[in-house]
């Protein structure tokens, strides 16, 4: 079906100079030659967004000075040669608007995580979603390991029984000092009004909540929050745990932190039920391991035979070669792909393609991030310890 096809056309709005994740994002992208880059707004500044495009050797007609421009031009373009695909890695003020308005005008959506800088945003964008003819794609990058996908088909398989409890955290610690007025990254994304109201946990909080709902197939019900501020001079959270209820009545624990210092981004998730347990951890990212009462531990790798057909069709490489974060990224946008091409043959996509994260993932995500932060205002959370002994 591919050899039919010619390219998806993307155009991207951010990533220009001094950004971390639209170099990701392209490359990502890129990686199995179904998508290719011919367009763009790489910043707010025309002069920075001309200067990423001559870097990366685009047409200069194409390279824009605002994404309302982009999608103006690109509509005046014959139908072959526009862009398909608008990729939105900006900061998350810069999310719902350009997101809103590409649905809007047909263009297939790439967005990167959070979904929108306010609950209500999302739900505005979700609506546009639902009424759109066009598809959505929200990049939680952490799906698209193959070990992650092998972790949620056993589950969902009933490899280690009903699920009874959930352990997952993200710790960090590039915050562990004020490091807002030094680094642009750190200006931005502890910066309410371009970040959000919620720092470490609309950050990388909302990854590992995503994880757990992907991985058990479950809902997160009830949670009860306490968020904190450790970093003296910071405006938002950058360390917290969650206690967590789910929809069959599984409990767990999600903690995630951007002060713990010398951590990098080992983001961990071990889930047990009445039969077994299984862990993954992102710096070991090819391996997962199964724990059983009654038989030694095993290690499921990455590119092997013996992984179901979801780990399969997400693997790039043979065994010992090890896959990671770009490559999972890729496997987000190549299902993405993959499913743009099925509807326009008029097909129905592959279950293994229709596995990248979308609308649902993104409100969910949302509202989390304002339940996490109405939960941690609450007094209604803990009782005090005391010890009596009169």
């Amino acid at each position: 079906m591919m050899k039919t096809m010619k390219k998806l056309k993307m155009g991207m709005i951010g990533g220009g100079p001094g950004a971390f994740i639209g170099a990701i994002h392209r490359n990502a992208a890129l990686m199995d030659g179904l998508i290719e880059l011919v367009a763009g707004v790489f910043s707010s500044n025309p002069e920075k967004s001309r200067q990423a495009g001559e870097e990366l050797m685009l047409d200069p007609s194409r390279v824009y000075s605002h994404y309302d421009e982009l999608f103006a031009k690109e509509l005046e373009l014959p139908e072959e040669q526009r862009i398909d695909i608008v990729c939105i890695v900006t900061p998350n003020n810069v999310h719902y608007d350009p997101a809103k308005k590409a649905l809007e005008a047909g263009f297939h959506v790439v967005l990167d995580k959070p979904m929108t800088l306010t609950y209500e945003e999302a739900v505005s964008l979700y609506k546009c979603i639902q009424t759109s003819s066009s598809l959505f794609c929200l990049t939680h990058t952490y799906t698209g390991y193959p070990m992650i996908k092998q972790m949620k088909q056993m589950i969902a398989e009933g490899a280690i029984g009903t699920v009874k409890k959930v352990y997952v955290e993200y710790p960090q610690g590039w915050l562990y000092r004020l490091l807002e007025h030094e680094n642009k990254q750190a200006s931005w994304r502890t910066d309410p009004a371009r970040n959000g109201k919620a720092g470490c946990f609309g950050d990388i909080g909302t990854h590992a909540f995503n994880m757990a709902e992907y991985v058990t197939g479950l809902e997160v019900t009830a949670i009860c929050a306490s968020l904190h501020t450790k970093v003296e001079g910071r405006y938002i959270d950058d360390d917290g745990a969650l206690l967590l209820q789910f929809s069959n009545s599984a409990n767990g624990v999600l903690t995630a932190s951007q002060i713990n210092t010398g951590a990098e981004n080992n983001l961990k998730i071990r889930v047990y039920g009445d039969k077994g347990g299984l862990e993954w951890e992102q710096e070991l990212n090819n391996s997962l391991v199964a724990r059983w009462p009654d038989r030694p531990d095993e290690v499921f790798r990455a590119g092997t035979s013996y992984l179901g057909s979801l780990a399969q069709a997400n693997t790039r490489t043979p065994a010992g070669h090890p896959e990671g974060y770009i490559e999972a990224f890729a496997n987000i946008y190549r299902n993405f792909a993959r499913t743009i091409y099925a509807k326009r043959k008029g097909v129905v996509p592959l279950p293994e393609w229709l596995d990248f994260p979308g609308a649902e993932d993104g409100i969910r995500g949302m509202a989390f991030i304002d339940l996490v932060l109405k939960s941690n205002q609450s007094s209604q959370k803990w009782t005090p310890f005391e010890v009596l002994k009169d």
